[in-house]
């Protein structure tokens, strides 16, 4: 039974205050250095666990501190502030854990006085030391700071500020930042909620509420049958969390099957050049039409780059970049991909054919190479040559979904410096405390490999051109390592 006098966290709430993730707060409780009961830690373990925790420094307090000197900025308002209605009703609902606790203690108080009056009329000497007992214990109880209260403080404030979102029946958590949708803000937690327009029109994002207010706060065009309105059904994409702790009911994407094909036209935003063999293409989908799919997956491709009798030209790529922004798809378009799928499209880019501004048709998307999101274990990713491009697409999803207590990259290139994107890769080991980094060249990748006595408790993900990847796969098989945590992406 949770204690009377303890302030409980989930661990959700706990990562969010201290500013690390989920996965490094579940080591330290796995390590033994952190109790924890059905979920949840108490504020006081939190304050000894970390008793150098300086919420000055921490990124919670930097986020209230910037509210609190800018909060009369238009645009901190829109994106960081929660509503006025939502600011009213959180506050409101803490005034009512206020007054309870002040009933509470009310109650303790006239108890506390019955047991004094009580110990005055007994006898001496054992009522004496008693009184005393009493007096010293409730001096110390009022004069110092209680265990781990600036923690307590900081959660109070940061309830009011974000919302905590809790998805059934996967129970997976997410945090709503001022007055962004419910849809956006999952997406950005790395989720896979079922969704089509993201306006307000088709209702695939519908979601019920179990526990919580919602609020409007986009013009939606979709009708709800009286049944839906009876069950409290609402859109994602056109509601943000009204209460500090919301409960939906949501159909999330579990597997690749879970995602329908699509056919989208979207717009050639940027073209940048990584090296002299590689161009990163930035597309940009319509606000009303976006591309919902998984980390690591792969779309088609398609422009009429007037080539032969103006046909369209075909690739087939995977997209480089997040689920989390779905609007923005990245894509790392190599000069000499061999697929014959991929060859003719990798060419018009490369000779000037295909421009800014260009609609390119994308379709899909396919294949299974995506993270296990259930899986605890470490994750380890190889990428060989241009086999970045999905690699990078899962790092950013892991990151985002706080998968795994750590993440090793290994990214292995014939040529010196083939590694086309190094300080992105070196950002991330320095930014994360379980994030390694190591770029090889292709021969020193089998010793390497060989020599990581942890692949088989981890999962691994392996990207690239056929014949060396089929190489590797096989000898990292045949080291023992289980075909279930083995995921093969190969062209």
């Amino acid at each position: 039974m949770l204690g009377v006098m303890s302030q409980w966290l989930t661990l959700s709430r706990a990562a969010h205050l201290l500013g690390i993730s989920r996965v490094a707060l579940q080591k330290r409780i796995r390590d033994g250095e952190l109790p924890s009961f059905d979920g949840m830690v108490t504020v006081d373990d939190v304050q000894r666990a970390w008793p150098q925790l300086d919420l000055d420094e921490s990124g919670s307090f930097e986020k209230t501190r910037a509210i609190r000197e800018d909060a009369f900025a238009r645009r901190l308002r829109e994106r960081v502030l929660p509503t006025q209605e939502a600011l009213a009703q959180r506050l409101f609902a803490q005034g009512q854990e206020l007054a309870e606790l002040q009933r509470t203690l009310t109650r303790y108080h006239t108890l506390l006085e019955a047991l004094r009056a009580r110990l005055d009329a007994a006898p001496p000497p054992v009522a004496a030391d008693l009184a005393q007992l009493l007096d010293e214990g409730l001096a110390r109880a009022l004069s110092a700071p209680a265990p781990g209260e600036d923690v307590v403080a900081l959660d109070a404030m940061l309830r009011v500020m974000s919302a905590h979102v809790t998805v059934k029946p996967s129970g997976r958590e997410f945090f709503v930042e001022g007055s962004e949708t419910l849809l956006k803000a999952a997406l950005r937690a790395g989720l896979s909620p079922n969704y089509g327009c993201g306006n307000g029109v088709c209702g695939l994002c519908k979601a019920r509420v179990v526990a919580g207010e919602t609020r409007s706060v986009a013009p939606s065009d979709y009708r709800f049958s009286e049944a839906e309105k009876a069950q409290d059904h609402v859109l994602m994409c056109a509601c943000t969390a009204l209460s500090s702790d919301l409960v939906l009911e949501v159909l999330e994407a579990g597997a690749p099957e879970d995602i329908p094909e699509q056919r989208i036209v979207a717009k050639l935003r940027r073209i940048d050049t990584l090296s002299a063999d590689v161009m990163r293409l930035h597309l940009q989908t319509p606000r009303s039409n976006r591309l919902r799919f998984l980390a690591g997956q792969r779309v088609t491709l398609g422009i009429r780059a007037g080539v032969g009798d103006g046909s369209d030209v075909h690739g087939e790529f995977s997209v480089a970049s997040c689920p989390c922004d779905d609007r923005n798809l990245i894509f790392h378009v190599s000069r000499h991909d061999r697929r014959a799928a991929s060859a003719d499209f990798s060419a018009c880019l490369f000779d000037g054919r295909i421009r800014i501004a260009d609609d390119v048709s994308v379709w899909g998307p396919w294949g299974s190479f995506v993270l296990e999101n259930t899986s605890p274990r470490p994750l380890v990713f190889i990428a060989v040559e241009d086999g970045f491009a999905p690699i990078n697409s899962l790092i950013e999803h892991a990151i985002a979904v706080d998968a795994a207590e750590s993440i090793t990259l290994y990214w292995a290139s014939a040529q010196p410096g083939g590694q086309y994107l190094p300080n992105q890769c070196r950002a991330w080991a320095e930014a994360l405390d379980e994030f390694s980094y190591r770029a090889l060249g292709v021969d020193e990748l089998p010793a390497v490999l060989a020599a990581n006595t942890a692949l088989a408790q981890s999962d691994v993900y392996l990207a690239g051109a056929a014949p060396s990847i089929d190489a590797i796969a096989t000898a990292l098989l045949a080291a023992g390592m289980p075909p279930a945590r083995l995921h093969v992406e190969a062209w």
